[in-house]
């Protein structure tokens, strides 16, 4: 018998479920959103509700691998900055040409070892190689890239690259609210399982495809949560 991955905890499913579909996309504090549960008639503590982010959001990105649309073979790669227990952290992004965000990647360090990382963590995840690589013109891109994507076009003009730039936009939204992460791994986790939103409100998962956009989230997370 195979256990669902709710068993042994105190509150069901559907409660859990929207506790993190809440948390990943908004700009809430854990406090508030254990007010806005308690309106509802969950009491349940803000410490709760961050170990179930932790807990839950690796599960469901693990659920959805299977229901994501292939990545398009045009990767615009750059980087951004978080702040995590006061120091600050590099976080690598690709999004291809339609919007999808392809992987996310935080390193203590923007050098090639990082990018060598993020590119061989993005190819296995997606089991794609893309035809052509936008990045900025740092100098560490073009050794990784011969490397690991001999075949691939390196494309450096300038502006190319405004598609992901824009993009990063929207992860620094959610993440301004927080003040500063506290540890690597809810770093890791929250700036995965934002990915993880953004995919699923553009329709990039044949998850919540029957529901309007507005609810899209919301089927999404139903049909995920049946998978854990």
């Amino acid at each position: 018998m195979v256990l669902s991955g709710f068993a042994g905890f105190r509150f069901p499913a559907e409660v859990i479920m929207l506790a993190v579909r809440w948390y990943l996309p908004y700009g809430l504090p854990y406090l508030d959103l254990e007010e806005l549960l308690a309106e509802r008639g969950v009491e349940v503590d803000h410490v709760s509700i961050y170990r179930w982010v932790l807990r839950f959001t690796p599960l469901l990105i693990d659920a959805a691998q299977p229901c994501r649309h292939r990545v398009g073979d045009r990767w615009h790669v750059d980087e951004t900055y978080v702040r995590v227990a006061g120091e600050w952290r590099y976080v690598y992004r690709a999004v291809d040409q339609h919007g999808q965000v392809i992987d996310v990647f935080v390193s203590s360090r923007r050098d090639a070892p990082a990018a060598k990382r993020f590119f061989t963590k993005a190819i296995k995840a997606t089991g794609c190689a893309p035809a052509e690589v936008v990045t900025d013109k740092a100098s560490t891109n073009p050794a990784v890239l011969d490397q690991l994507l001999p075949g691939a076009f390196h494309n450096t003009r300038k502006h190319a690259n405004n598609s992901v730039e824009n993009d990063h936009g929207r992860l620094k939204a959610r993440l301004r609210p927080m003040r500063g992460l506290k540890q690597d791994q809810s770093a890791r986790i929250i700036i995965a399982g934002h990915a993880l939103i953004q995919n699923l409100r553009k329709g990039h998962y044949e998850l919540g495809v029957d529901a309007p956009p507005p609810l899209r989230l919301e089927a999404a997370f139903a049909e995920l949560a049946s998978k854990i």
